[in-house]
């Protein structure tokens, strides 16, 4: 079996896609060493450092720049690609299937944002692209996702029969672990400027207004009241360029507003070799998201024995079982009561944190691997 994979985002590892392919191919790489994979870039391409041995590439140059290149790469180069391979199979790793493919196409949509949530539907652009790739989703010859939840997202917002759906659920990385990598903590400390803080709640993801960070901020105007600058709520995250708009609600000024200048500090991008010691070093991971097809924050936090407080929402409850704090998501006395608990019940944080290291244990990259695998072979049946 010979796979054309789109590569759109493989130098974008800070992306969920783009993590979301690199751990696919080094699983199936290891699965199944027969297996033909071809991953088809945008030319240049860096990082190919990062690409399994037994994984071909094939560069094809982009004739635009920006969103139109995007557009053209998936709905005219990969295709082409695809053909001259002669591939088998051809598999696009996110929502951006062409609408027409030579072979039978396998897509991966990791959530329905888009379509789930009226603000990523503003602007002319936004409503066309998602027109598009909505109508290239339904066309595909098999679905992938990563949740029960997304899937019935997906059924019920794609119209498409859920046979046609396959659920391949994330993982953590290896590198998300307790103690492995423990003798960087101090390092990381001092590079993020936390030194002189013992305990710290930590968000660590995007600020688009599905994160609902607004709601964690509320909830720490609670927490502050209660414990002060002393135990700081630790922002991480790439930071948008314009704040104040439908996808990014200014939260600089909700802080203001808030009174919480002292007690919030924001970190701006984390490097990703640095995520399980800042995992590793908080006392609370606070995960305030409003929808997630996934949730891969709090699984990472799980694996590294941070215990969590998220939202009841979506895949959250797939994800974390009982070993998280789940509250409503509009409530933020709820997620300050659960903040505090954790930080100020020790038998009950450790007991969380037991939940949470056995819980991230059930989820591993070769299941992922195994199902994606699967369904290759079904469709190609």
């Amino acid at each position: 079996m010979h796979v054309a994979i789109n590569g759109w985002f493989w130098d974008s590892p800070h992306t969920g896609s783009g993590q979301y392919v690199r751990h696919v191919l080094a699983a199936l790489s290891t699965l199944a060493p027969d297996l033909r994979l071809t991953l088809v870039v945008p030319a240049p391409v860096s990082a190919l450092e990062a690409l399994p041995p037994t994984v071909d590439v094939l560069p094809v140059p982009l004739r635009f720049g920006g969103h139109v290149g995007k557009v053209w790469f998936e709905q005219r180069a990969f295709p082409r690609a695809v053909a001259a391979l002669e591939a088998n199979l051809a598999h696009v790793p996110y929502w951006g299937p062409p609408l027409s493919s030579p072979v039978p196409l396998v897509c991966t949509v990791l959530d329905v944002i888009a379509l789930a949530v009226p603000a990523y539907r503003r602007g002319v652009r936004n409503r066309l692209y998602t027109s598009l790739v909505t109508a290239a989703a339904r066309g595909a010859t098999h679905l992938l996702t990563i949740s029960q939840a997304s899937k019935a997202d997906m059924v019920r917002h794609l119209r498409v029969p859920a046979e046609r759906v396959s659920v391949t659920p994330l993982a953590a990385d290896d590198a998300f672990h307790p103690h492995l990598g423990q003798e960087r903590d101090a390092e990381v400390r001092a590079r993020y400027g936390l030194d002189d803080v013992d305990d710290f709640v930590l968000y660590l993801g995007s600020y688009a207004a599905h994160k609902n960070v607004r709601l964690l901020l509320a909830a720490y105007a609670y927490v502050a009241q209660a414990e002060g600058a002393d135990v700081p709520l630790v922002l991480a995250g790439h930071t948008p360029t314009r704040w104040g708009t439908a996808r990014f609600p200014d939260l600089p000024a909700y802080v203001e507003e808030l009174g919480l200048e002292e007690a919030v500090r924001w970190l701006g991008p984390v490097a990703e070799p640095d995520k399980p010691a800042l995992y590793r070093l908080a006392s609370v991971f606070a995960f305030p998201s409003r929808y997630e097809g996934f949730g891969l924050g709090p699984l990472e936090a799980m694996a590294c024995g941070t215990p969590v407080v998220a939202c009841d929402i979506s895949a959250m409850p797939e994800v974390v079982g009982q070993a998280a704090y789940l509250v409503p998501p509009n409530d933020p006395r709820a997620m300050a009561g659960a903040i505090l608990a954790l930080l100020n019940e020790p038998e009950h944080a450790a007991y969380l944190r037991n939940l949470g290291l056995a819980r991230a244990r059930d989820f591993n990259w070769r299941k992922t691997a195994e199902a994606t695998l699967a369904a290759y072979e079904c469709v190609l049946r």
